[in-house]
């Protein structure tokens, strides 16, 4: 099967380009690159986890869309948080955001390559119509 790079690597404030791109679809299915709580130009949002999350799931329905998809189409999330305390806030924003359409999960405490980002997000999501061809 064949890799198609989806997006451009995203260029921090000092100017350097990250060896990324934002997500990869091979076959049906997309692979987003881990979502941090950044704005356009690559700042983090102030408001604690619950912004920075609803942000980071704002900056992977941006990615989703390119390819057609959108958070319904999403089959399973990664989740990083720097600390459990903020769990519970972490949680109530993502439940706000995918609504009915939750995908399988698992969540993990860790340090993040970004000072002060609190939460990182990845998923992977199939084509809407390749769920429809059956």
């Amino acid at each position: 099967m064949t890799v198609q790079r989806i997006g451009t690597p995203p260029v921090l404030p000092n100017g350097a380009k990250v060896p990324l791109v934002p997500a990869t679809r091979v076959g049906d299915l997309i692979f987003c690159s881990g979502a941090l709580g950044v704005d356009e130009n690559f700042k983090l949002v102030e408001g604690g986890v619950g912004a920075q999350t609803r942000q980071a799931i704002a900056n992977l329905q941006s990615v989703l869309a390119t390819t057609g998809a959108t958070l319904a189409d999403v089959a399973k999330t990664t989740v990083w948080l720097t600390d459990l305390a903020n769990f519970a806030e972490f949680n109530a924003a993502y439940a706000e955001a995918f609504g009915e359409y939750l995908p399988a999960r698992s969540t993990v405490a860790s340090a993040l390559a970004i000072p002060g980002a609190l939460v990182e997000i990845e998923a992977i999501a199939e084509l809407p119509e390749a769920g429809n061809a059956a």
